[in-house]
């Protein structure tokens, strides 16, 4: 598992546009981990799956809701990251209301997630392999905090927690 002072891994995520903007067209479009990472401070949490119940109603919107405090803590970016396809984080980044402050990444095929050991198996509930629910500040690539939860728990990846960690 993936552990602070690590290196994100080399990886690629997708991205649902739906206006073109700095090179983006519309659709999905792909976001190089280690290039979209250097440099920067990202607030990055994870969870499995859009539209879950805890996802939607706990995780994305205390994000969404501290937006200015993450970027008054020095966070370039947030970035909500998921076991799903483009289509589907660019429509659940919709119905969340993101905008432009939680940039939603699919990890379609989990390379991403299988690559931080950070998976979570949800077969025997028909949803196949995930991402863990947890959270981290990343800085210039780095892991600098992780908070993984335990199963099935809502404790440590809040955007409170992750703030104060920005904060501090």
């Amino acid at each position: 598992m993936i552990q602070v002072g690590d290196t994100l891994p080399a990886a690629v995520l997708m991205e649902y546009s739906e206006v073109e903007g700095e090179g983006c067209s519309i659709g999905p479009n792909a976001v190089d981990v280690a290039k979209a990472t250097a440099g920067k401070t990202i607030a990055l949490f994870a969870l499995p799956g859009a539209y879950t119940p805890t996802c939607s109603a706990k995780h994305v919107p205390g994000f969404v809701q501290h937006f200015d405090e993450f970027k008054a803590a020095g966070v370039d970016e947030i970035w909500c990251v998921s076991v799903n396809d483009a289509f589907v984080m660019g429509a659940w980044a919709r119905d969340q209301k993101t905008g432009t402050k939680v940039r939603m990444l699919a990890d379609g095929s989990a390379d991403f997630t299988k690559a931080t050991g950070l998976t979570l198996d949800l077969t025997s509930r028909g949803m196949g392999l995930r991402s863990n629910r947890y959270s981290m500040l990343v800085k210039d690539g780095k892991v600098a905090t992780l908070n993984v939860e335990g199963p099935g728990k809502f404790e440590v990846s809040d955007a409170g927690t992750l703030l104060a960690q920005a904060k501090g």
